[in-house]
């Protein structure tokens, strides 16, 4: 069995997913987006790591779901949505503007990473220290740490 080709299906078949569960802009639906982007970022820092081989594919997949991911997460904070989320802080809809533009820089260093395909471990490493500096600038901007 090809596994590179499982883990690729198997990566498109989430964003597939993803999409569909995020038009709600629940809770659930932003725990959601944000899981396929931690478990993205999370393949990307097995490679740099060294703990996982190098596998240019599996990079491939996380960078694109981590981009297609970023572009609609801001969607889910609509006006009205603020409540039950004890995770997102309520800056996020008081600066929305600013929400929505360090997720499209994650998806832009996303996107531009995948254009430049990193080709080793140092490469995909460098390339994680860039996605995790607009994670966690979002993260402690916006995010409540429980």
């Amino acid at each position: 069995m090809n596994w590179k080709a499982v883990a690729a299906a198997l990566a498109i078949a989430g964003m597939a997913f993803g999409s569909v569960t995020a038009a709600d802009g629940t809770h659930d639906a932003r725990i959601a987006l944000m899981k396929q982007i931690g478990g993205s970022a999370g393949a990307l820092a097995a490679i740099a790591k060294g703990t996982k081989p190098y596998d240019a594919e599996a990079v491939k997949a996380a960078l694109t779901t981590i981009a297609a991911t970023a572009k609609v997460f801001p969607d889910q904070f609509k006006p009205g949505t603020e409540t039950g989320d004890d995770e997102a802080s309520p800056k996020i809809w008081e600066n929305m503007d600013d929400f929505k533009a360090r997720a499209a820089k994650l998806s832009a260093d996303a996107e531009t990473a995948l254009a430049q395909l990193p080709a080793d471990p140092a490469a995909v490493d460098a390339t994680v220290n860039t996605l995790g500096a607009s994670c966690g600038g979002c993260h402690k901007a916006y995010r409540i740490k429980k």
